[in-house]
């Protein structure tokens, strides 16, 4: 392949290739990059702002080291989008919501000075849904995030604009963060690799609080091993987040050329009931078949308290957001009601303008179990379940080493068919939800297309800081579906 047909579109690989062979320089990729999203980002609305005077400059920087010989990071010149959850120095970061529309953080957050530190270009902030809360991306206070696949159906969320960037071949690589499947069901939705670190892996420090002990950064890309590469720069202790886990990152590139003979797979009877997509079920064992196929080894597995678990979420992420929102007050860094009659006025009036109605709904709930008289009955007895569903997988631990299931029940919904309804949106991440609580890490891997042209997802579960495994199985599940950098034709770049 020419240098001159390389682009946003094309895999890291042969980017990193034709950027240190001399054939491409990252200012070249850059301004390609940029003008992708320019052409194509009227119809998907994947992006907030893009950075474009300091992308060029970092990218005119890394040419200049590449040219005096110095060594470069391993993502030297390759283009990143960033969810707008995760702070930018310098550049504002909204976390889509009107509250935070003025805000320009004084830092960058951790993962972001990771990337700088691998030489990446930073190139703008994608559209989510308002505060990470949503299953579709229609949440954002600007504007809704179309499916390059079918523009009228939703991207996933809450990370809908970081996988629909990729699938639209806008950008190479994107940040997401996932709390209860913000990276693993858009991922699923857009037919791109998506992965969710173990809670702890990925530094947390400088992303826009909502759930603090659920949330998690992690990588999207269109194929296993772009989003590896980039899941390898992201990991490692840091002394800035209290949650981190202390000690190396771990080497994750190796495993994607490693056999799966004799790997254990277990098959969970409770994620193939009731609710599931029957096409949707057919690509997921087809790709269980497949996994068979290399040598995997195939074992029912039992997670008896997974139907608690989206009720158990939804009382817990709530709580948190609750606690983690009330600091936007009107008073400093975040919108201000100009109605001011006094202290309670300011902070009504400007909660009342600054949030959207899902983000309002939520805080209500988590406010309500938390509160005197219903801690007990709620929160506490949430964190009681939390515990079961740990238990659950610990158990089926002993006798797999990777759990395979849906993603999601369904592909890609039309857009605003579930707005109407929040029960039936929440339901969306019923699959997802589990691995979240117990802070596992986990991924979608495209694995078919339905009737309608909508990619399916197959999710992945590994053990607790085994990334390793979850890495191994994922290529596996590649090879056998023919996925990788599949885009639809329409989101050409």
């Amino acid at each position: 392949m020419g240098a001159e047909s390389l682009g946003p579109h094309s895999p890291v690989s042969e980017l990193r290739a034709a950027l240190e062979g001399g054939d491409l320089s990252a200012v070249t990729l850059t301004e390609r990059t940029l003008e992708s999203i320019a052409r194509t980002d009227d119809t998907i609305g994947a992006w907030l702002r893009t950075a474009d005077e300091s992308a060029l400059e970092a990218a005119s920087n890394v040419d200049a080291r590449r040219a005096s010989g110095e060594a470069l990071g391993p993502l030297a010149g390759i283009p990143v989008g960033i969810k707008d959850m995760i702070c930018t120095r310098g550049l504002k970061t909204t976390a889509a919501s009107k509250m935070l529309a003025n805000f320009v953080p004084p830092y960058d957050a951790t993962v972001i000075t990771r990337l700088r530190g691998a030489d990446a270009i930073p190139i703008g902030k994608l559209n989510q849904d308002e505060f990470a809360m949503g299953s579709s991306n229609e949440n954002s206070a600007f504007g809704a995030v179309r499916n390059p696949w079918d523009h009228g159906r939703v991207p996933g969320g809450s990370s809908g604009g970081s996988a629909a960037a990729i699938a639209a071949g806008q950008v190479p690589l994107t940040l997401g963060t996932d709390t209860g499947g913000s990276i693993r069901q858009p991922a699923s939705f857009c037919g791109v690799v998506g992965f969710k670190p173990t809670y702890g892996r990925v530094s947390r420090y400088g992303v826009v609080a909502f759930a603090s002990s659920l949330d998690q950064v992690g990588p999207l890309a269109a194929n296993v091993e772009d989003a590896t590469a980039l899941l390898e720069v992201l990991c490692g202790h840091d002394p800035l987040d209290s949650t981190s886990i202390p000690g190396a990152a771990p080497a994750l590139m190796a495993e994607l050329d490693r056999e799966v003979t004799g790997l254990r797979v277990g098959v969970p009877a409770e994620y193939f009931g009731e609710g599931l997509d029957s096409q949707v079920e057919d690509s997921v064992r087809a790709s269980l078949a497949g996994l068979e196929s290399q040598g995997a080894q195939l074992i029912p597995i039992a997670l008896p308290h997974t139907s608690y678990a989206v009720a158990t979420y939804y009382v817990i992420a709530t709580a948190e957001a609750s606690s983690n929102l009330s600091r936007y007050d009107g008073v400093r860094y975040t919108h201000r009601t100009d109605r001011v009659d006094d202290l309670k006025s300011l902070y009504e009036r400007s909660r009342a303008e600054g949030f959207g109605p899902e983000v309002k709904r939520r805080i209500i709930l988590g406010t309500y179990a938390l509160s005197s008289g219903y801690y007990d009955a709620y929160y506490l007895k949430a964190q009681q379940v939390r515990t079961l569903i740990v238990e659950d997988f610990q158990r089926a631990f002993q006798s797999c080493d990777v759990i395979a299931a849906p993603v999601a029940p369904t592909t890609a919904f039309v857009l605003g068919e579930r707005t109407e309804d929040p029960l039936q949106m929440y339901l969306q991440d019923i699959l997802t939800i589990p691995a979240s609580l117990a802070g596992l890490p986990c991924g979608s891997i495209p694995c078919g297309l339905d009737s309608s042209g909508l990619p399916v997802g197959m999710q992945l579960i590994a053990p607790a800081q085994d990334e390793a495994t979850l890495v191994r199985a994922a290529a596996a599940v590649e090879r056998h579906s023919g996925f990788a950098n599949r885009r639809p034709v329409r989101g050409e770049a």
